[in-house]
């Protein structure tokens, strides 16, 4: 069953009359097309993809399932149209991405139909669930990910003198493309001294400093993306930087042993979090232990500590696993890899190595 099979069945089964698809991300989710100007209006029976003349001959082309329109009147004219052919009464918007002032001004000119939240949260289950197509797609991602980190140890080791982090992070960003990523998955992060104490801290025009380089990065195929963070050292490691990378290491291998399907996302979270508060770090583990991964970086479910009781890790989630200890103005560490849950526990799609590595 396609995703917009999926989506459909989902529309029929609350007895919604249709749905407005308006973000690019669930647009390109149910079409598996990429355009920024234009609608999808799904019923439980038929599906529409309106768009303009810059993306009409290539929606045509690739496009299945869909009857492609380029409108003569203005876009939502021509949705007001479908609405009232297609009898649509009942009809659900994306929640998180409709601002007011648009449900104000669509519910103007849908007035035959009562419009309703609900598409965002709907879609956002469906998205969690990957596919094989969808999983094949992550795991190339991945494997140009996994090319990057080789790639970039060595150019850090020809280049330790004069090598900055905004250097590394765009050395990453080229690898990747030049290997067929579509473009980063998202902005890379390369912080490296007192800086790597930030989870998300911005690569800078400096000279790369002694002590932790932490690394976040990916790569994107086919709209899907991969998530990976490696730290590695400038110069030796002190026996304080030892005892920090092999507690995250060991956080996170108890985690990767143990979760499975069926498991609630907090206490996946706990796997880790205990190892690391066993070892005297619990405050400097800020962030959740992962997150999902596919269409965007970010995504459901969240192996978060704050998790729901109904948040429970499903057979085709992909998530990230990466613990995280960092210690303000002195130095931070962070091991990501990005696993699918399975019915027989994990497939884990990041082969880059996880010794602590000096340069």
């Amino acid at each position: 069953m396609s995703h917009l099979q999926k989506f459909q069945a989902a529309l029929a089964s609350l007895e919604l009359d249709g749905a407005m698809i308006s973000s690019e991300i669930n647009q390109r989710y149910l079409c598996d097309f990429p355009f920024s100007d234009g609608y999808l209006l799904i019923t439980p029976e038929r599906a529409y993809l309106l768009t303009d003349s810059r993306y009409i001959e290539a929606a045509k082309e690739s496009v299945r399932g869909f009857e492609i329109l380029l409108p003569k009147n203005t876009m939502t004219d021509t949705l007001a149209e479908l609405i009232s052919e297609e009898k649509i009464s009942r009809l659900v918007l994306e929640e998180e991405s409709v601002s007011y002032s648009e449900y104000q001004r669509l519910s103007e000119k849908f007035s035959e139909a009562k419009l309703l939240s609900g598409a965002s949260k709907l879609l956002g289950e469906l998205r969690a669930i990957k596919t094989s197509e969808e999983l094949d797609r992550i795991a190339r991602a991945q494997e140009i990910t996994d090319r990057a980190f080789s790639h970039i140890l060595d150019v850090i080791s020809n280049n330790l003198n004069t090598a900055t982090e905004q250097d590394v992070a765009l050395e990453l960003e080229f690898f990747m493309r030049k290997q067929g990523s579509e473009g980063a998955a998202f902005e890379t992060i390369a912080v490296s001294g007192s800086a790597s104490s930030r989870p998300h801290g911005v690569p800078s025009n400096v000279g790369l400093r002694k002590g932790f380089l932490t690394m976040d990065f990916g790569a994107r195929i086919d709209g899907y993306c991969s998530d990976m963070t490696r730290t590695v050292a400038i110069g030796k490691a002190d026996e304080e930087m030892k005892k920090i990378y092999a507690t995250v290491l060991a956080a996170q291998q108890n985690a990767l042993e143990r979760i499975h399907a069926g498991m609630l996302c907090r206490d996946a979270d706990e796997l880790a979090r205990s190892v690391i508060r066993n070892a005297g770090y619990a405050d400097a583990f800020g962030h959740s232990l992962g997150h999902g991964v596919g269409l965007l970086v970010h995504e459901a479910p969240s192996l978060s500590p704050r998790a729901k009781d109904d948040s429970i890790l499903a057979v085709g989630n992909v998530v990230t696993v990466e613990p995280g200890i960092y210690l303000e103005g002195r130095c931070g560490c962070r091991i990501e890899d990005m696993v699918a849950i399975t019915e027989h526990g994990i497939r884990n799609f990041t082969k880059s190595p996880k010794n602590l590595i000096e340069l």
